[in-house]
């Protein structure tokens, strides 16, 4: 039986062919087509070869993914798009088979800038988180560099870190905590780099930095906000300076809320996506609260099923329905067991409804509240 990951994707494709695909021109003629019914037969005996099987689900997505690269070149794609596609594919499995070896481990991601000198508090903060963290079972997940991705590596030290680091002309090495080990991972291309940023973690935690971290952080953000990630815990940490907590997030959390939400651009209830914390222990204490009974979550079909570590009492599920009834299109928040189209943690109990797909900030505030009750048996 394969291992159960502790991440999972939320909302699961269904399908991987394009919804619409009327504005590529037509695929030419005088080609053998690679939908072909005697092209499909041999790439299924290739599968049937290489994995002694061709009819599962997972097969035929491969059998997809093939018939896909083989479109390529009577689509006349030419050489420098063809090296990007087969490039970050190769950097993509490389990447899931290092971290598959770790599928138990809980993992944080950590962004903050590669300029933070040693004898900086915001260095030293990321020291101390990312040892609270590891010290809980964690693992860190950093971008391997110098300054707060370096510090993300001190802390849990080298059997409790990842790296994930990008090729750039004026980088030097990875930093003296991850260099050589088997969990460095190198990328050529940052949109590769940040899927597994955060498709591997189960929380991010920020540290001050420059664009490269404020990219990392918007897009994190982003992708909770709109549904395209799964809900995780985002958290804006500063150093003490003298007694005096830093002023960095402060000053974005105030640049937000007067130039993007009193504009109206973003909603009051996406303030609930992100924790500025007080202290490295206050963001590890965070984290930890939002895995108090919430385990992960994602879509079948409409409705959004949330995965718990124990049942809820019904009385707390009306409190549910009262509290968040904006975020139901039809019907009611209801506990329940795994869907059947459901293929992982199908042991842990579940609440599910079906979601309007909008304020995915409430959903977070959900989440939160989900971790306010005790267990139903408690």
């Amino acid at each position: 039986m394969d291992k159960e990951h502790n991440r999972v994707e939320l909302d699961p494709p269904s399908s991987t062919q394009p919804m619409n695909e009327t504005a590529a021109p037509p695929e030419q003629a005088e080609v053998r087509r690679a939908d072909d019914g005697e092209v499909q037969d041999r790439i299924i005996e290739l599968l049937e070869m290489v994995a002694g099987k061709a009819d599962d689900y997972d097969t035929k997505l491969v059998r997809e993914l093939i018939t896909a690269a083989l479109k390529l070149i009577p689509d006349g794609r030419d050489t420098g798009e063809l090296k990007l596609m087969t490039a970050s594919m190769k950097e993509l499995r490389y990447a899931y088979r290092v971290f598959a070896q770790y599928p138990d481990a809980h993992k944080v991601t950590i962004f903050g800038s590669a300029r933070t000198p040693e004898d900086h508090p915001d260095y030293r903060a990321a020291v101390d988180f990312s040892k609270l963290m590891a010290e809980a079972g964690w693992m860190s997940i950093t971008g391997a560099g110098d300054g707060i991705m370096k510090a993300g590596h001190e802390g849990p030290g080298r059997e409790a870190s990842f790296g994930v680091a990008i090729r750039l002309p004026f980088e030097t090495t990875a930093n003296e905590h991850i260099i050589g080990d088997e969990k460095l991972i190198n990328f050529r291309y940052f949109f590769t780099r940040k899927l597994m940023f955060l498709s591997q973690c189960e929380a991010v935690v920020c540290f001050p930095g420059g664009f490269g971290t404020l990219d990392e952080t918007f897009e994190t953000l982003t992708l909770v906000q709109t549904g395209k990630a799964s809900m995780i815990p985002i958290v804006f940490v500063d150093g003490d300076f003298d007694g005096e907590h830093g002023s960095y997030w402060e000053g974005w959390d105030r640049y937000v809320r007067q130039q993007l939400a009193d504009r109206g651009w973003i909603s009051p209830e996406d303030f609930h996506l992100y924790h500025i914390a007080e202290n490295p222990q206050d963001a590890a204490e965070h984290i930890f609260r939002f895995y108090r009974n919430y385990h992960s979550s994602r879509y079948v079909h409409d409705d959004l099923v949330i995965r718990l570590k124990h049942r809820l009492r019904e009385e707390d599920i009306e409190t549910l329905n009262e509290e968040f009834a904006v975020l139901v299109k039809t019907g009611r928040i209801h506990q329940c067991d795994a869907y059947k189209q459901e293929r992982d943690h199908l042991s842990l109990p579940r609440i599910a409804f079906t979601h309007t797909r909008h304020k995915f900030g409430l959903v977070r505030a959900l989440i939160d509240r989900i971790n306010s009750f005790d267990p139903a048996d408690a």
